[in-house]
């Protein structure tokens, strides 16, 4: 018995192979779902359209363009409120970009070192880390972000407490490290400082400093050339079996480049000084941002912890004992053993934490910091009352980023992961 798979070539195609060959059959059911998904999505459009027009409203983003008329208090970029509703948005897109990089790095430092903690012989160390993922985790961001919020406003001091009392030479409240001032309205930080400017880039978006535009070049620099003795000390490993002392030598080229552009460039820190009722100097932190990205920290450093704990875990313990029967001493095999190769199992959920991160930092409407959610999708949307268009931009937006950081991430993923041969 044949069957219209096996039917020879010779008797050429037929339409009804469409459908009965199981060689065709898969591609016309995709064809198919194609153009029905398609004519579902034209006819949402239409209907969406037919809808507005019998509101008296129309489709387009020409609000974009027309004067915002708010204030964005976290603005990284130059920003006032006779500029219009797109340069609005743009700020709040980099303040998005830049509390979601902030809190993606530090929860990665806190979650590693978590992780690698609850898996600690200390009885102690281990309950307490246990109980630090157990109870962040557990807890809804939210509250976390608003608890951060009410501990800065209620239980801070006012920048006054830091003045020195002339008769004691005393101040009620003292500076962290002498140089950081958490207060009830902002916290001082201190600020980078040059004795010497290169000048700066103007440019359509904001004005670029040519002295971090150096320093950037130089960092760049410096781990190239790194790498490229990393990369000959591990061809000369393998072909005598002996691998060269490479540590001064990379301690050298990353930093002292840097230092010797810092010092032609007078660096020196700016540290907040308190004149009057408030710190000048430096830089004053808003109390809407710190604990946005406390709580974003705190939160998602909590969940991977658990992933490099479970990656660490998913390593045969064989690979530890081999390395401890070589000699290499416990930090040095959880260095050079077991969290590169864990790194396999750790980079897929990882990237997971850090697009629920991004996400998360649309909760800052929550604490006043404005973002993307608070300037698009808050004033903007209000003030202009295009609610569709505002939400499709910013839906979109976010989809963007996400995919972003996704294909980034899945790029390190596949350089890292197993290769077969």
């Amino acid at each position: 018995m044949t069957t219209a798979h096996d039917a020879p070539e010779s008797q050429g195609f037929r339409l009804s192979q469409l459908i009965y060959d199981t060689r065709y059959r898969s591609l016309t059911i995709q064809v198919v779902v194609f153009f029905i998904v398609m004519a579902f999505v034209g006819w949402l459009v239409d209907n969406t359209i037919q809808n507005l027009s019998a509101l008296g409203k129309d489709f387009n983003f020409s609000f974009l363009s027309q004067r915002a008329g708010y204030d964005i208090g976290n603005a990284i970029i130059p920003y006032n409120n006779d500029m219009t509703h797109g340069r609005a948005l743009l700020v709040g897109l980099i303040n998005t970009l830049w509390i979601s990089f902030l809190g993606c790095v530090a929860a990665t430092i806190l979650g590693i070192f978590v992780g690698v903690l609850r898996l600690s012989k200390n009885w102690l160390v281990g309950r307490l880390m246990t109980v630090y993922v157990e109870v962040f985790r557990n807890i809804p961001l939210l509250l976390w972000i608003l608890v951060a919020i009410a501990l800065l406003t209620e239980a801070a001091p006012s920048p006054n407490a830091y003045k020195i009392n002339p008769t004691t030479g005393e101040a009620s409240a003292s500076m962290l490290f002498d140089s950081i001032a958490f207060t009830n309205r902002y916290t001082a930080i201190p600020s980078i400082h040059f004795d010497r400017s290169l000048g700066s880039l103007d440019t359509a978006l904001a004005p670029i400093s040519l002295n971090f535009l150096a320093i950037v070049l130089v960092l760049i620099a410096s781990i190239w050339v790194n790498k490229r003795v990393l990369a000959s000390a591990a061809k000369i490993q393998e072909a005598t079996g002996v691998r060269p002392t490479t540590w001064w030598k990379s301690a050298l080229i990353l930093i002292v480049p840097m230092l010797a552009l810092l010092i032609a460039l007078g660096f020196n820190p700016d540290e907040p000084v308190l004149q009057g009722f408030n710190f000048k100097n430096g830089t004053n932190v808003s109390n809407s941002f710190v604990p946005l990205w406390l709580g974003l920290t705190l939160y998602t450093a909590a969940f991977i912890a658990e992933i490099v704990r479970a990656g660490i875990l998913a390593i045969s313990k064989g690979q530890t004992e081999a390395a401890y029967a070589l000699g290499l001493r416990p930090n040095r095999t959880m260095n050079l053993v077991i969290l590169p190769q864990a790194l396999r199992v750790i980079i897929p959920p990882l990237i997971s934490q850090y697009l629920n991160l991004t996400k998360n930092s649309s909760l800052a409407i929550a604490v006043g910091y404005l973002e993307l959610r608070g300037t698009l999708g808050g004033i903007t949307l209000n003030q202009t009352g295009r609610e569709l268009e505002a939400i499709s931009l910013m839906m979109l937006i976010y989809l963007a980023i996400s995919l972003s950081i996704s294909g980034a991430m899945n790029v390190y993923n596949n350089r890292v992961k197993l290769k077969e041969r």
